[in-house]
């Protein structure tokens, strides 16, 4: 038994339907591939120390293995930047978890990953 043909005048729409169903399977499948091959880094602790020195323990994420830097800020608590350090990973294991010192101008509160970028 043969299938149904569509009504009069509907082929179009089916055109377009079909064009934007494959439009938006391509839009997720891109997404999926972008993120699974995302550089990210995660804070899993961080201590201030003192006035002038707080200390960041974070993961770092890396599809490839390469060598990174990022860039771990200390934040009051009004979110400004007190201090800053870049910490240089070398190549090696996929997922690494670091221990960075921050020194500050002022008491911090926070210790954040703002950056990670892949070195040459």
């Amino acid at each position: 038994m043969p299938l149904p043909r569509p009504a009069p005048g509907t082929t179009r729409w089916w055109v377009i339907g079909a064009l934007g169903t494959s439009l938006i399977l391509a839009v997720i499948v891109w997404f999926a591939l972008a993120s699974a091959n995302a550089l990210r880094a995660d804070v899993t602790a961080y201590k201030v120390v003192s006035d002038a020195q707080i200390t960041v323990s974070y993961d770092v994420h890396r599809p490839d293995g390469a060598a990174v830097r990022c860039t771990v800020e200390a934040q009051d608590t009004r979110h400004g930047r007190v201090g800053v350090a870049d910490d240089d990973v070398p190549s090696g294991a996929k997922s690494v978890n670091r221990t960075v010192t921050v020194r500050t101008s002022a008491r911090a509160v926070v210790g954040v990953v703002s950056s990670c970028v892949r070195v040459p």
